[in-house]
């Protein structure tokens, strides 16, 4: 992992839903403790078990958290995707990473050293609240998808999935999801067949909740159906 210039690293601030609260002025002042990171795909930008004194801001690119069994065996707790946090619970906690960080892709990131950010902290509270949010939100994904994985029904574990990936919204169109990974790695992390997952992935189109799109795009035209798919 290595540090090279990064132009403007004030927009990895204004991206953050941990920062939104602050001001112009605030987010300015925050943006000057950012200290630009580049990634090639497969580094690590953090390791379990090992101590990390720094939180990092997703600018572009892709990484994921895993977990890894003694066998090897890879287990994706989630993909981030640019605006995203990764290190605010070891931050929050001081407890050693329980999983890896990895870039999928070339990415580049911000990152902040814990010491610059307890003293944020401690002028602008408003930071605490949006890591509490952030956490809150992460919370009630994690239990979607624990309830969802539990479940012997891979439709539900594939609504799941769908309703927590980031979407984006433009025009008056529906939000639409790009899956963050491969279609094989969506199949392996939800425990199914990449054969399974595109038949779950057509019978959710059928029932007209959602629209299977060119690549690795999803439009979610009835999150409520899928919502109540998920808890199936």
């Amino acid at each position: 992992m290595r540090a090279l210039p990064l132009a403007e690293p004030e927009p990895c601030v204004r991206l953050v839903p941990v920062f939104a609260g602050l001001t112009a002025a605030q987010q300015a002042e925050v943006g000057r403790f950012a200290r630009p990171v580049t990634v090639r795909a497969g580094d690590a930008v953090a390791r379990a078990g090992e101590r990390s004194s720094r939180l990092f801001v997703l600018h572009s690119g892709s990484v994921k958290v895993r977990r890894l069994s003694a066998a090897g065996h890879e287990t994706i707790l989630r993909v981030l995707t640019p605006g995203e946090v990764v290190g605010e619970e070891a931050f929050l906690t001081g407890d050693t990473p329980e999983a890896d960080t990895v870039a999928l892709a070339d990415s580049r990131l911000c990152s902040f050293d814990h010491a610059d950010l307890a003293g944020l902290l401690g002028r602008m509270p408003d930071i605490g609240v949006g890591m509490l949010r952030a956490l809150a939100v992460k919370l009630t994904s994690a239990e979607r998808m624990v309830t969802a994985l539990t479940s012997s029904d891979v439709g539900a574990r594939v609504a799941a999935y769908l309703l927590d990936a980031p979407v984006t919204v433009s025009g008056g169109g529906p939000p639409v999801v790009h899956l963050p990974i491969p279609k094989n790695q969506v199949a392996a992390h939800l425990g199914t067949t990449p054969e399974t997952l595109s038949r779950r992935l057509a019978a959710l189109e059928r029932d007209g909740l959602i629209e299977v799109r060119p690549g690795r795009e999803v439009a979610i035209l009835d999150a409520a159906g899928l919502g109540r798919r998920a808890e199936a």
